[in-house]
């Protein structure tokens, strides 16, 4: 009959265990891997891969009693620390969500909604159509492998024991600045041009007010909205690869701060 003693059993959680929570809670959390088209089976399974073949190459980890108070506040240490790298990331893909449905918005087509099946709740179709380019650019350019190296990275820069520290908490405020601000370089043009055709619908109405502005308007603001939709995906792709660029930046020094 195999018997493990208490040091065995120590060394295998701090050489396994903790690794494991913190990637599995941050694939948990993630875009893509965190959402609901992936069974929470396969998320376990693969995290428990990458565990095993990420083990051996990160530096020693603490010896602690398994049962311990300490042992338990390091999981959770490690919980916190995963999930908040897969929240960065989900801000940056929830980005082109918003921007889309704020598009949708103002061009009038807002009722024209479909149930998106990674979170399970009824967006606009715009916001739906940019989560899915966003997705498969964000695949393209292996943004997903990026994201892994980055966490491999973090047990040697966020160490077992270090305790997430104010700083973490100012970076991440931070980052909620960064996708506000990357929120209106996406929309501030398409909305602009879309508010430039509704002061003129307000002219006309105000120079015919026999008009009824509500019956041409919004048919052809809807028609004009595809439209500058249409032609802001032409620059799509640059604006995608820096954005993108500077979202995996910023993990990188989330993951650095100290």
């Amino acid at each position: 009959m195999l018997e493990l003693s208490n040091e065995q059993i120590s060394a295998w959680v701090g050489q396994f265990m903790l690794p494991l929570f913190r990637i599995a809670a941050m694939l948990m959390v993630m875009p893509i891997i965190g959402t609901q088209l992936v069974p929470t089976r396969v998320r376990l399974y693969l995290a428990l891969a990458i565990s095993v073949v990420l083990v051996p190459s990160l530096p020693p980890m603490p010896q602690i009693d398994a049962l311990s108070l300490r042992s338990l506040l390091l999981i959770l240490e490690q919980v916190l620390i995963g999930a908040m790298l897969g929240f960065i990331l989900q801000l940056f893909f929830h980005l082109f969500a918003v921007a889309g449905q704020i598009i949708a918005m103002q061009m009038g087509l807002g009722f024209a909604s479909m149930v998106d099946p990674t979170n399970g709740v009824s967006v606009p179709v715009l916001g739906q159509f940019m989560l899915m380019l966003v997705t498969l650019l964000f695949l393209a350019i292996n943004g997903h492998l990026v994201a892994l190296e980055i966490l491999a990275e973090s047990f040697v820069t966020l160490p077992y024991g270090q305790g997430l520290m104010v700083n973490h908490y100012w970076a991440l405020a931070g980052k909620l600045g960064w996708v506000i601000g990357a929120g209106l370089l996406l929309t501030l043009p398409a909305v602009t041009a879309l508010l430039v055709i509704n002061l003129a619908f307000g002219v006309m109405t105000r120079a015919a007010p026999q008009l009824n502005i509500f019956s041409i308007g919004f048919p052809l603001t809807l028609a004009l909205g595809l439209v500058i939709f249409w032609v802001s995906l032409s620059d799509f792709g640059n604006l995608f690869q820096a954005l993108a660029s500077d979202a995996l930046q910023q993990l990188g020094e989330f993951a650095l701060t100290r």
